[in-house]
């Protein structure tokens, strides 16, 4: 072969572009597009479907996006670090999916984060703070839930996000579960049920694909999967009248994906495998009792509790996938990242099962997206940029979410309540917005309370109350924490004048039965405050339920 010959043809391979016979944009019903797509694809670009990762900053990382355009993952995971100026956010998604759709079968990516409402918020900003899943089960309409996850959901789809992790559908059985707490909806499985899905319905109109978490069931742990592998106590008969009923109900109406636990329940599956990496509970449970056909994702597998068994983080994501998990949720470290490809495409070549799995978990992902990503009504693939902070303002969602704080307002119990503005009140709280919300509503004084005090600091915050209690009527005193409760604990001389509002969960209140006033709302938004500072000064009397039993 001549020099001029031999160049041509390196130059004509060079040039050589892959053409696909089929895009994502071909209208074929979301299952057949699947299945197409798949035919098109390599092992390796299968693989790329079933990863979701996390990345560094605030601006689309140069790591990630080689991630995106040269391996083509299935989707990105927002935190908190990644969240700190919605401007910036916004054109991270759109550099992020723009990357994706140029790529030659131009599969848009899985958008998501954490954004529950209340305590778990990881877009924060212009967002709204909502009162929280524990105060749609004290105000026990549906109709709140659903509209709860339609504001959600529209702000993120302002975002260019397109699924949430929420709603949190644990039940509130163990008064330990202080990772769950307020983020739960109720300790009744059905009202669970009921409102997750109001709010995955009113997410879905919005536009935003709904996860469902953390199955088996979070609700009854005393531990922290983020650090640990919380290890539930439940039998079967107990687990499928409580934790398993949510599902039930939910899968039932479409459910379209499903967040799966770093949990272990040895008195179920006879073992300490956590469900995340267990196929007792995603295959033989999930997918063959139950019938359920969407998604399932990960719960963030660095976490402490998907670790417990000394498996290094490829071998993790080998269980996962071997076990039924659909998608990898892995946040933020490139090397790791890498050394997860490695491992899974190496095993993707030698073993035809395995190979088989990654491609019946990519499948689950391209339908989810061909249901979801092609809806006219869908979330925008590339944000506007210009005005995103005024349009998370555009529409009436602080007045539902204040309307919603009140009606699920509840006394716990009562002397003092209502108390007149001609009473002399010091707000004492952790929060500022409840500080500010006091001083502006009672004309009061405020003390802060220290975020996580020490012996010592505590001892001085009591002595302060009790030097400034006789210039007082009354102290309303935030209780959002266990903090909170131990500087209440060694207060109980003031029984006459602390009033309490509790906030997020109300369960601390059991451990003070000498209080004789208290209020719950359950979020820390301004919304919450004033509505719970309007109970205790009389502008309405509140109408919500305990969402959790309370000692008398």
């Amino acid at each position: 072969m001549t020099l001029f010959r031999f160049l041509s043809a390196l130059l004509l391979s060079a040039l050589t572009i892959t053409v696909y016979a089929i895009d994502f944009n071909d209208e074929l019903p979301p299952d057949e597009l699947a299945s197409s797509l798949l035919d098109e694809m390599s092992d390796n670009e299968a693989l790329g479907q079933v990863m979701m990762l996390g990345y560094m900053g605030e601006v689309a990382s140069d790591e990630i996006l080689e991630w995106i355009r040269d391996k083509g993952i299935g989707g990105v995971k927002i935190f908190g670090w990644n969240a700190n100026d919605l401007k910036v956010l916004a054109g991270a998604v759109g550099t992020m999916q723009q990357a994706a759709l140029e790529n030659p079968l131009a599969i848009p990516l899985i958008i998501a984060t954490d954004q529950e409402g209340g305590w778990v918020r990881h877009i924060k900003g212009e967002t709204s703070i909502t009162p929280g899943n524990l105060s749609l089960g004290a105000s026990g309409q549906p109709y709140d839930s659903y509209m709860t996850g339609y504001y959600i959901g529209m702000e993120l789809r302002r975002l260019g996000i397109n699924m949430n992790f929420a709603p949190d559908v644990d039940v509130y059985l163990n008064p330990l579960a202080d990772v769950i707490g307020p983020r739960a909806f109720s300790q009744d499985p059905v009202q669970t049920g009921v409102l997750g899905t109001a709010f995955f319905k009113g997410q879905e109109k919005a536009g935003v694909i709904s996860t469902a978490k953390h199955y088996p069931g979070h609700g009854n742990a005393d531990k922290d999967s983020h650090g640990t592998l919380p290890v539930i106590p439940s039998d079967r008969t107990f687990w499928e009248s409580h934790d398993l009923v949510p599902y039930k109900m939910m899968i039932r109406e479409g459910l379209p994906a499903v967040m799966a636990g770093h949990l272990a329940f040895p008195e179920i599956s006879g073992d300490m495998v956590p469900a995340t990496l267990n196929p007792f509970f995603l295959k033989e449970i999930l997918r063959n009792e139950l019938n359920y056909k969407g998604l399932i994702i990960t719960d963030d597998l660095v976490m402490g509790g998907s670790q417990a068994g000394g498996l290094s983080m490829p071998e993790v994501c080998e269980q996962a996938l071997r076990a039924g998990s659909d998608f990898l949720l892995v946040s933020r470290n490139p090397r790791i990242h890498q050394q997860i490809w490695e491992h899974l495409s190496s095993l993707m070549e030698r073993d035809s099962g395995f190979r088989d799995a990654v491609r019946e978990a990519a499948h689950r992902v391209l339908t989810i997206k061909a249901d979801y990503l092609r809806r006219p009504d869908h979330v925008p693939f590339i944000p506007s940029i210009e005005n995103i902070a005024a349009d998370m303002e555009g529409d009436d969602s602080e007045s539902f979410f204040f309307a919603q704080a009140a009606r699920s307002t509840t006394l716990i119990r009562s002397s003092a309540i209502p108390v007149g503005l001609e009473k002399r009140i010091l707000c004492a709280g952790l929060y500022s917005g409840f500080r500010r919300t006091g001083e502006a509503m009672f004309a009061s004084d405020s003390l802060k309370i220290p975020y996580a005090p020490d012996r010592a600091a505590r001892n001085d915050v009591v002595r302060r109350i009790l030097d400034l209690a006789p210039r007082y009527d009354h102290i309303i005193f935030s209780l959002s924490r266990y903090q909170d409760l131990m500087i209440l604990k060694e207060l109980s001389s003031l029984k006459d004048k602390i009033i309490i509002l509790s906030s997020l969960t109300p369960i601390y209140v059991n451990e003070l039965p000498w209080v004789k006033d208290a209020v719950a709302v359950y979020g820390t938004g301004n919304e919450s405050y004033q509505a719970g500072l309007g109970a205790i000064r009389g502008d309405f009397s509140p109408g919500g339920s305990l969402p959790i039993d309370l000692e008398p």
